[in-house]
This record gives structure tokens, C-alpha cells and sequence, in this order.
């Protein structure tokens, strides 16, 4: 087991370099202090104190990344930060960040691009529709979409 003060400065370091959220810290800290519970708390609690650890900063900056870069809907980035056991309403305030006019145009975007490697096939728009879906984002968002791009490859 790690002393207090050597675990606390390395997860310092790791949060100055990038975002985790509580619980990826507290699995880091439960594992160097080899299943102390009590202890892998404080050291969270130090750390959420001291702003190395904010989940709503990670929270936000996942949906930006993951629905910028990643091409995510929102359905599916929810998900994984309730997977990271991210509360309800940071989450909530989290997904208001991502810029709805650019997370269309990533959705088009990516949903055309998957429709290249479809054109074709008989259920290319069944296959559209659940790509779409598993990609996060809601049908009622992504059923315009799809039929927009088959009918204009249709002409």
C-alpha cells in the first residue's frame, strides 16, 4: 500500500494534466491503497475540494468532446456519464453546453458518410435509422434526416 501524501501528489498531477471524474479518481485511489475504502474517500474529498476533481467541468468537457469530435447524440453521452456515475442534473447542465447547430451538422454529416458504405443495399435505411440510433441520437432527430439523404441519392 502507498502512503497518503505519494498517492494524493500523483493524482494531483493526473488532474492537472486532464479531466476525471469522481469516481475514475476514487477507482485510481481504492487501487493504490489496496481497497481502503475510508481512505480512497478522503483523498477524493481532498481532491474535489482543492478543484483537481469537479464533475461538472468533466462532464461538460465529455459532452463537447464526444459530440464534437466523436459525432455522439446526446442519448448516447448521457449514458456513459451515468455509467460514470455522474448525478441526473449535471448531466443535464453538461449536455446544455453542446451547441445544437453544430451537433446537427456533425449528425448530417456523419449519417451521410455511413450512407456511402450503404448505397445499395436493400435496407439501407433501416440500417441508416440504427446506425443513427446507436450513435445517441433520437429517432425523431435522425428520421428527417435519413430520409432526406435516400431520397436524394434516389434522384
Amino acid at each position: 500500500m502507498e502512503d497518503y501524501p505519494k498517492v494524493l501528489n500523483r493524482l494531483q498531477n493526473q488532474c492537472a494534466k486532464r479531466e476525471y471524474c469522481s469516481s475514475d479518481i476514487y477507482k485510481k485511489a481504492y487501487s493504490a491503497f489496496d481497497g481502503d475504502r475510508e481512505l480512497a474517500l478522503k483523498l477524493v474529498e481532498s481532491l474535489v475540494a482543492d478543484k483537481f476533481v469537479d464533475d461538472l467541468r468533466f462532464a461538460s468537457a465529455f459532452a463537447r468532446e464526444k459530440s464534437r469530435l466523436s459525432g455522439w447524440g446526446k442519448v448516447k453521452i448521457s449514458y456513459m456519464l451515468a455509467g460514470k456515475g455522474i448525478p441526473k442534473d449535471v448531466v443535464d447542465k453538461a449536455l446544455e453546453e453542446i451547441d445544437e447547430d453544430e451537433a446537427h451538422r456533425r449528425m448530417v454529416s456523419v449519417l451521410e458518410a455511413k450512407y456511402k458504405t450503404l448505397e445499395g443495399d436493400p435496407q439501407e435505411k433501416f440500417k441508416l435509422l440504427k446506425f443513427g440510433l446507436t450513435r445517441g441520437y433520437g429517432y425523431d432527430e435522425i428520421a428527417p434526416v435519413v430520409d432526406g439523404i435516400v431520397k436524394r441519392s434516389k434522384i
